[in-house]
């Protein structure tokens, strides 16, 4: 049986913590910036934690 290749798009956008939690970028941070508040701002610039199933599904894809 061969080899199941990484999900390129996944590794992109995801990364692993020292742990094995998998990390991502919180969404709508780019994007008009001047109405949103500066703690959501601060808040989105940090890497929130997937959990679960997803977490599960990712690890999945990267195989690491």
């Amino acid at each position: 049986m061969p080899k199941q290749k990484t999900h390129r798009a996944a590794k992109k956008r995801f990364k692993f913590s020292k742990t094995g939690k998998v990390l991502h970028h919180m969404s709508n941070y780019f994007h008009k910036n001047v109405k949103k508040r500066p703690k959501a701002k601060r808040q989105a610039r940090q890497d929130k934690v997937l959990t679960g199933g997803q977490a599960k599904r990712i690890k999945k894809m990267i195989h690491t």
